[in-house]
């Protein structure tokens, strides 16, 4: 059972869910987001802070100095905004938050856990790792830089009393969900619930639901296909 988790990216959403999830079954929480979380509860700290800019990586660092006994981290943060050739700066954000901030979130959080033999890093990625987009290049590819970085560092783990597991979801009911099709549209209680579900276990990669995998796999190979040609432009 988790004792001291961590939740990254917690003010709305996923991260949000996951925290109200975890302080329901009796942990002690520490939320980070850049913006305050709507939770009060005795067991609940939060710390304000933006995980792109420099000083994140000391605020983290001095809070597991304070609360070393952190057993979980769930790694929340997360944007996407479609692809404006005139600002290209909204790219490098993108990536600064979905790559950089989980990077080092998983430098210092994970790094602490292997240096005790302890603890689960879980890091939230998506499905759309496996698509090329002309519309979110920057969500995607960021997707599938950190997707590859949990999936390789889980691996090297293997054997280890050390955890790491990359979840990767479909279409969930938040803000970032903005499609106008949203297939097998799940609401953050049952993603909350599906990262919770992997708290202990074996595995590198957990996806949910398979159903939407499978649609971003062949949308994928299609948009890199020759075939690709041959579908009319829309």
């Amino acid at each position: 059972m988790t004792q001291h988790a961590l939740v990254i990216g917690n003010s709305d959403g996923i991260g949000l869910a996951t925290t109200r999830a975890l302080l329901a079954r009796g942990a002690m929480v520490t939320g980070i987001s850049r913006r305050p979380a709507p939770i009060d509860h005795p067991q609940y700290e939060h710390i304000v802070q933006d995980v792109a800019e420099p000083a994140f990586r000391d605020i983290l660092a001095g809070h597991l100095r304070h609360q070393p006994d952190i057993d979980l981290c769930v790694y929340s943060a997360g944007i996407g905004t479609d692809l404006d050739l005139e600002n290209l700066a909204s790219e490098t954000r993108t990536f600064a938050v979905n790559v950089m901030g989980a990077v080092t979130a998983t430098e210092i959080v994970l790094g602490h856990m292997i240096a005790r033999d302890h603890g689960h890093f879980i890091g939230l990625s998506s499905t759309a790792d496996v698509l090329w987009s002309a519309q979110v290049p920057a969500y995607t590819g960021s997707k599938a830089g950190i997707s590859r970085y949990w999936e390789g560092l889980g691996l090297a783990l293997r054997g280890r009393k050390v955890k790491i597991t990359n979840v990767r979801f479909g279409f969930v009911d938040t803000k970032m969900a903005q499609a106008p099709f949203r297939p097998f549209l799940i609401d953050t209680d049952e993603a909350a619930r599906f990262i919770l579900a992997q708290v202990g276990k074996n595995r590198i990669r957990a996806t949910k639901p398979h159903a939407t995998a499978f649609l971003a796999w062949a949308a994928g190979f299609m948009a890199r296909s020759p075939l690709s040609r041959l579908l009319p432009r829309v």
